[in-house]
């Protein structure tokens, strides 16, 4: 649960601290569930400016480097699957940096099979129900190195 956009942004932080090269993260939920704002707390996490992170709608793609992982920022709510190919998305999963990915329900079949999915549920004005899962065997060694550092378990 995250009380407020605060929170959001820290929560980016934390999943940002196990990323590898290489990684994805699928942000799935409603205008405005959060999605960018837990966009900016992983830029912040990988030690770069929260302030250049915004919504790329209009233009798909906004690639931040200078962290400790490059940060390529995807938002597809503009695109069908058949869209995808003039992206250049699929380089951004090549390029061995952590790969956020807004509305990845439009990339369909073509999501990547191992990732972590963070699903954002409004549920107040700044109320959020957050669900993570992962995909894959990467994604779940992530999900796993994050849950014993906010559980110690």
């Amino acid at each position: 649960m995250s009380h407020s956009t605060l929170h959001t942004e820290r929560l980016g932080e934390r999943i940002a601290k196990f990323a590898k090269p290489g990684d994805v993260v699928a942000l799935w939920g409603e205008l405005g569930a959060g999605k960018t704002v837990l966009a900016r707390g992983i830029a912040q996490g990988l030690g770069l400016a929260a302030e250049d992170v915004t919504s790329p709608t209009f233009i798909i793609l906004h690639e931040h480097q200078g962290g400790r992982l490059p940060l390529f920022h995807l938002d597809l709510y503009r695109l069908g699957p058949s869209d995808l190919s003039s992206t250049g998305w699929e380089e951004c999963l090549e390029a061995r940096g952590l790969t956020v990915i807004e509305w990845p329900e439009r990339a369909g079949e073509a999501l990547p099979a191992d990732r972590l999915d963070v699903r954002l549920e409004h549920i107040a004005d700044t109320k959020r129900r957050v669900v993570i899962t992962a995909t894959g065997p990467g994604s779940r060694s992530r999900l796993e190195e994050l849950a014993h550092d906010a559980f110690g378990a």
